[in-house]
């Protein structure tokens, strides 16, 4: 059985009535619905509703405004179709999945240590994991409320396994329960992929790659993607990091560090009367002071969190005015 979804003024789309939310059922459909983190934090999914009745999977979510929500606004990644509908919005193409994203069981076949709160968690499914490098995966934690989105850290393969790196958060429901309640050998569903700062591989440019704590793992994705890639591109790694324990690029590239033109650590909180004898400070500090007079011959990729974005996104477009198509980052909150 599938719902009928028609967007005012023009497109229609069907929506299986088991899908477990209209953003990605719109996906699967290519359609190219706005979006950016899938998960009720960032806003960039909201619609309205014209007609028809839509079942609200998080009333709180705070990609809502109070003046989103008396003005009737809806969030595509946090509404269910309950029967045919038709809702208002601005689809454009730039929004189209790459690679239509589909639900699989995955099995987790390992999980290692990266640094003392976050590990690398390998899972398997029985499809090659088909993705473009720099996209990321949703799951359902166990025992854990709500969808959670992860990066993946590999290539895509035929051997259809999918690497993420996961921070331990104290307090989050949903990384204590990846940590505490997926065991090796459990089995759980993987629905990707999604987002929009993948690698876009027909650009020429020098790639510049900006990472902050489990940001890591896209930017591991994308950094592998340059460095296998034949062009003649420049590749410029920039990792954000408390101490030199929190680093973690070092250990997870290790196949493309030899292509990687210059790795920038910069630490923002390691003791004082440590040897270290890198960058310390904030890690947009040490893009604006090597990038410099670089910065036409350049696309970039960052992820982290959001004090880093917002920081990157004012050196880039505000000081810098590097144009948008330019500057590939999905928002988290």
């Amino acid at each position: 059985m599938t719902h009928r979804i028609t967007i005012e003024g023009g497109g229609v789309f069907d929506v299986s009535a088991e899908e477990n939310a209209l953003l990605r059922g719109a996906l699967r459909a290519g359609v190219g619905f706005p979006y950016d983190c899938s998960v009720g934090g960032c806003g960039s999914c909201r619609f309205e509703l014209i007609s028809g009745e839509m079942e609200t999977l998080w009333a709180a979510a705070p990609g809502l405004s109070e003046r989103d929500r008396r003005r009737g606004k809806r969030l595509a990644c946090q509404s269910r179709p309950l029967g045919d509908c038709t809702i208002k919005l601005r689809p454009g193409d730039e929004y189209r999945p790459p690679i239509p994203p589909r639900r699989v069981s995955a099995i987790l076949r390992e999980r290692r240590a990266v640094t003392a709160d976050m590990a690398e968690f390998v899972f398997r499914t029985d499809r090659p994991a088909d993705f473009v490098a720099g996209q990321y995966a949703l799951f359902q934690p166990p025992a854990a409320a709500g969808m959670r989105a992860y990066s993946m850290s590999n290539l895509p393969n035929a051997e259809g396994e999918w690497r993420f790196v996961i921070r331990r958060v104290p307090g989050g429901r949903g990384s204590n329960a990846m940590f505490d309640n997926v065991q090796v050998g459990d089995a759980v569903t993987l629905d990707g992929p999604y987002g929009h700062a993948h690698f876009r591989a027909e650009v020429p440019r020098d790639v510049v790659c900006i990472a902050g704590g489990s940001g890591i793992g896209p930017i591991v994705s994308v950094a592998r993607a340059a460095a296998q890639d034949s062009g003649a591109r420049r590749l410029f790694v920039f990792e954000g990091a408390r101490t030199r324990a929190d680093l973690c690029f070092p250990v997870l590239a290790d196949d493309a560090r030899d292509k990687v033109t210059a790795y920038m650590p910069v630490l923002s909180a390691e003791a004082e009367a440590s040897d270290w004898d890198g960058a310390r400070g904030f890690v947009h500090e040490e893009v604006e002071r090597a990038v410099g007079e670089q910065v036409e011959s350049c696309e970039f990729y960052f992820a982290g969190p959001p004090p880093m974005i917002e920081a990157l996104q004012k050196l880039l477009i505000v000081q810098w005015g590097v144009p948008i198509a330019r500057i590939h980052f999905d928002r988290f909150f």
